[in-house]
């Protein structure tokens, strides 16, 4: 498994806008096989910074997610919304191995 997160520094006055924006990723990702984690507004504290997290069973099926999407109406219907309004200003994306307790009660990855 493989976990994809993003940080994004969003427009904090159209905050709205990107949360529609996240809410519509969130079914997307899971049409292509992801499970979505879900958006994390800005609450206290910082006001430009949102987070996502979503993972897919490898990179390789992440890939294919990506390369999809691209093709998708849907997809480019959700990267469009940007485009128009420019709710992002900039992102990081970033792939991590999620760890579980095993049984024994040790740590270890899937």
């Amino acid at each position: 498994m493989i976990t994809c997160h993003l940080r994004y520094i969003v427009d904090p006055y159209q905050l709205p806008a990107f949360e529609a924006y996240g809410k519509l990723w969130i079914r997307l990702v899971e049409k292509f096989g992801g499970k979505h984690h879900g958006y994390f507004m800005p609450s206290e504290g910082v006001s430009n910074v949102a987070l996502a997290m979503f993972s897919f069973p490898s990179l390789a099926a992440y890939e294919d997610y990506r390369k999809r999407s691209f093709d998708d109406p849907e997809c480019q219907a959700a990267f469009a919304m940007n485009e128009k309004d420019r709710f992002i200003l900039s992102y990081e994306r970033s792939f991590f191995r999620p760890v579980f307790e095993d049984d024994q009660g040790t740590r270890r990855a899937p």
